[in-house]
């Protein structure tokens, strides 16, 4: 049976509703679902998924359509949706205006806000973020595909109002203990993060937070373009100069790839006129790796470096020749892979490869690949691989059926806004796909603090039961990966 329906003028951000889809789509009676605003590119989804597009719908709509198997459980499964929608969005001022705020600016002004999310298709970010920076506040544009010149005029009007924009494509962001986006529970400390944000951030604040002593005061996600010479690292100057203003920040930690030269030059010449000092780290070919990063952090502030947590299986095989397959959520810790893994084994080859002549043309070529799953090419339509582990699960089982592949090397990302649960849909693939007569071995760097939500000592209990190795250390599970396949 399926059902279809638009409801005109409901609006929920996208994060909420790929959690949604992905909830919906768990259920067992559930063949396929999808709960979207009904923007041109989630239409030509529908129908690609066999549904007819409802007329009329526009991007200002949220669209619902649901098959199930069993046209009985048809109302159990929109009983859930109703119950998903309607979650804890009330706010308890409302309840003394009569009439609701319609626009980003005036709900702004209304609750005296400070900071604004914007999360709308990219081509109506804009306009959100320069109502939220007309009504005073700050903006975290979790959006993607807005355009250079729209961004470069976004942080223009920031800078001029002494405001900051965070993206666009801002995934993670901790503004004063509050995490923003995909962000975990970090305990907090003198530690400011000005981050290009997404995973990599993620990792460093994790494994921060494991440190007595150590932790977040704030981390500031500026966007992959902010350090190019087109925009010329605005956002992280404003970035720089909040922390360096906020007492408790002792260390500012600046994480993203290389920035443009002239723009490099620039950012030192401003930190260094700053209190607090400010420490560089530059991602990439013959840089630290993120685990270094935070190493360094800890030494910096006299404090002791740990053995970071890992967890061996049960079942532990001989290392033997054969190729890495890395299957990952986030493009900073894939990133982070193919450089370590290279120095050993040469060519990885990626959909963001790191360097030209690495790029893949196809997911059915042999050697040691890895893939950021969160790239548009897999994103188009369905939740983020963070939320939605089905990509994956089929990739996975892909590799585990070539002979040639000896580890599968994942990442498994905690905190709000990630799938509740991780290990239940990973662990009984992973135990099936270590069922084979090849050895094989599946590696996870598990990013997560204690206080996370999907408690990260039952995940990584969960997937070292089904046979996995687990690391807390993106870094060094690469290197653990690297080691299984003989190379040094």
């Amino acid at each position: 049976m399926r059902h279809v329906e638009t409801r005109p003028g409901l609006y929920r951000d996208s994060i909420a509703l790929m959690q949604i889809s992905s909830a919906l789509s768990r259920l067992p009676a559930v063949s396929s679902a999808l709960v979207a605003m009904a923007t041109e590119l989630n239409l030509d989804l529908l129908a690609q998924m066999g549904f007819e597009p409802p007329a009329g719908a526009g991007p200002t709509d949220m669209l619902v359509a649901i098959e199930t198997a069993d046209p009985s459980l048809m109302a159990d499964v929109l009983s859930l949706l109703e119950s998903e929608l309607a979650g804890p969005t009330s706010v308890s001022r409302q309840s003394t205006v009569e009439v609701a705020p319609r626009t980003t600016g005036s709900a702004a002004r209304l609750f005296d806000a400070s900071v604004v999310v914007v999360s709308t298709p990219g081509r109506y970010a804009f306009v959100e973020a320069m109502d939220a920076l007309d009504a005073g506040a700050s903006v975290m544009v979790f959006s993607d595909n807005v355009p250079l010149a729209q961004e470069i005029r976004l942080k223009q009007v920031a800078t001029e109002r002494g405001l900051l924009v965070m993206g666009p494509d801002c995934g993670t962001a901790v503004v004063g203990g509050v995490g923003l986006g995909f962000a975990n529970v970090v305990r907090p400390g003198p530690v400011g993060l000005v981050a290009a944000s997404g995973t990599g951030a993620q990792q460093v604040m994790s494994l921060l937070s494991t440190v007595a002593g150590a932790g977040i005061s704030h981390c500031l996600g500026v966007g992959g373009r902010d350090l190019s010479a087109d925009v010329g690292g605005v956002s992280t100057r404003a970035a720089l100069a909040m922390l360096d203003d906020d007492p408790s920040t002792e260390l500012i930690v600046v994480l993203g790839k290389p920035p443009a030269p002239s723009v490099a030059a620039s950012l030192r010449a401003f930190s260094e006129a700053k209190a607090t000092p400010v420490e560089f780290a530059p991602l990439g070919l013959g840089q630290p790796d993120l685990t270094a990063i935070a190493e360094s952090v800890l030494s910096r502030l006299g404090l002791p470096v740990p053995s970071w947590p890992s967890f061996a299986p049960p079942v532990r095989r001989a290392p033997s020749p054969g190729s890495v397959r890395g299957l990952f959520s986030g493009g900073t810790l894939c990133v982070e892979a193919m450089v370590l893994a290279s120095e050993a084994l040469g060519p990885i080859r990626s959909n963001i490869a790191v360097r030209p002549e690495w790029t893949l043309s196809g997911d059915g070529a042999d050697g040691h690949i890895m893939l950021d799953l969160g790239s548009d090419e897999y994103t188009v339509g369905r939740p983020h691989p963070m939320i939605d582990f089905g990509p994956r699960l089929s990739l996975l089982r892909s590799a585990s059926a070539s002979a040639e592949c000896r580890v599968v090397l994942l990442d498994v990302v905690l905190g709000h806004g990630a799938h509740p649960d991780p290990a239940s849909e990973l662990a009984p693939v992973i135990a099936e796909a270590l069922d084979r007569v090849a050895p094989l071995d599946v590696v996870v760097s598990l990013v997560g603090t204690p206080e996370d939500p999907q408690d990260v000592t039952r995940q990584a209990a969960a997937l070292v039961d089904a046979g996995a190795w687990v690391f807390a250390s993106n870094a060094v599970a690469v290197r653990h990966a690297v080691s299984l396949v003989g190379a040094a």
